[in-house]
């Protein structure tokens, strides 16, 4: 999939939702917000912080609002994309041209503004504390030049060894894990690097 460099792309790219997506535009465009490619959708920013974004979807075209937590949201139109999971993201999901209430939604756009000047964020949570499951800790342990290798990787890289072994139910498939992933990590080389 190539990667999108431009909103005028990404517009274009997406047909089907094309007159939704540019009517939307149109109204983010009308704001003191400054138009940017995040993630490969549209993205709308005020100094530097993420406002909203945009994309169209298989069902829907949606917009959301990235600390959208702090919305009156008084029509009842936002939702939590994923319950549980995400703290501030609200969406807005759109099926149709007449779905989009412009009036409405240069409220909710304004407001999402007015928030950001006021320094209305919800800051993430602070990440656990590193966990590493004893039989790693003690092949590490036997193993001077893996445990020095393993303490250079990034956190991130260190939690998935950890959480690779640790998921395994049976200690032949730990030790199996530990025997695969010692020449990774002497390599400096993290578990999920092929996928970033």
């Amino acid at each position: 999939m190539q990667k999108t460099k431009s909103v005028d792309s990404y517009v274009n790219d997406h047909q089907k939702w094309k007159n939704e997506l540019t009517t939307l535009r149109a109204l983010l465009n009308e704001t003191e917000l400054t138009e940017c490619i995040k993630w490969g959708a549209p993205c709308y920013t005020f100094n530097g912080e993420n406002i909203v974004g945009m994309m169209g979807f298989k069902n829907y075209v949606g917009i959301w609002f990235h600390q959208g937590v702090f919305l009156e949201d008084k029509a009842g139109v936002l939702v939590n994309a994923q319950e549980g999971k995400t703290k501030a993201l609200r969406q807005w999901r759109f099926s149709s041209a007449q779905d989009i209430k412009a009036d409405l939604i240069r409220n909710y756009i304004a407001e999402a503004i007015e928030n950001a000047k006021a320094g209305k964020k919800v800051s993430p949570a602070k990440p656990k504390p590193l966990s590493i499951p004893p039989e790693l800790t003690q092949a590490l342990d036997q193993d001077t030049v893996a445990r020095e290798k393993f303490e250079a990787l990034k956190p991130g890289q260190k939690k998935e060894f950890a959480a690779y072994i640790k998921d395994a139910k049976r200690m032949d498939t730990k030790i199996r894990r530990i025997k695969k992933i010692i020449p990774m990590i002497n390599s400096g080389i993290g578990l999920n690097d092929k996928y970033k």
